[in-house]
């Protein structure tokens, strides 16, 4: 429930109990010099990161909106504003645990989870087995549920220009 925006969710019950939802996120942030670039909590040596409120990191805010989303909440940005100085440099795996401990309220578990970062630079294969463990850690889920992809944008738009980064994700949550 929210008493006002700027308060985080204290109870998440779907308007209709469902045998399973399902969640779809999107976010894109800035790349710029002089932050650091965290991918699903790994900290990906590079020499911009992601301009924004909290760590920047665009995989766990979009995994928080597609759970949020079918769990029919408000997004990301309305229960962990960024304009409340709490959230400032805050570590999105706050944001992950708050959206997890949402589903379990509601009585769901993830069924599967599909996240796609696009990105032009830096190559994230060194890097994608321990962001997709990090992030079923941090799910509490069997790592075999959680499928992640990385593309470039073929060198179009901010994206390929390599001034952001962006990432989609899908998720299957089931009644437990």
């Amino acid at each position: 429930r929210f008493e006002n925006e700027r308060q985080t969710t204290t109870s998440a019950t779907p308007s209709k109990s469902l045998p399973f939802r399902v969640g779809h996120g999107f976010y894109l942030h800035r790349l710029e010099p002089g932050y650091p670039l965290i991918i699903g909590g790994i900290d990906i040596p590079f020499e911009n990161g992601c301009e924004a409120h909290s760590d920047g990191d665009v995989l766990l805010h979009c995994v928080v909106d597609a759970i949020l989303g079918a769990l029919g909440l408000p997004d990301v940005g309305q229960i962990f504003p960024d304009n409340d100085p709490k959230w400032k440099g805050a570590a999105s795996s706050v944001f992950i645990k708050e959206a997890v401990r949402l589903m379990h309220e509601a009585g769901y578990e993830l069924g599967n989870l599909d996240a796609t970062l696009i990105l032009q630079r830096p190559k994230l294969s060194p890097h994608k087995e321990a962001i997709r463990a990090n992030l079923s850690n941090l799910l509490g889920a069997d790592p075999s549920v959680v499928n992640l992809k990385a593309k470039t944008h073929e060198k179009v738009d901010s994206l390929g220009e390599n001034r952001s980064i962006a990432a989609h994700t899908v998720v299957l949550l089931m009644k437990k």
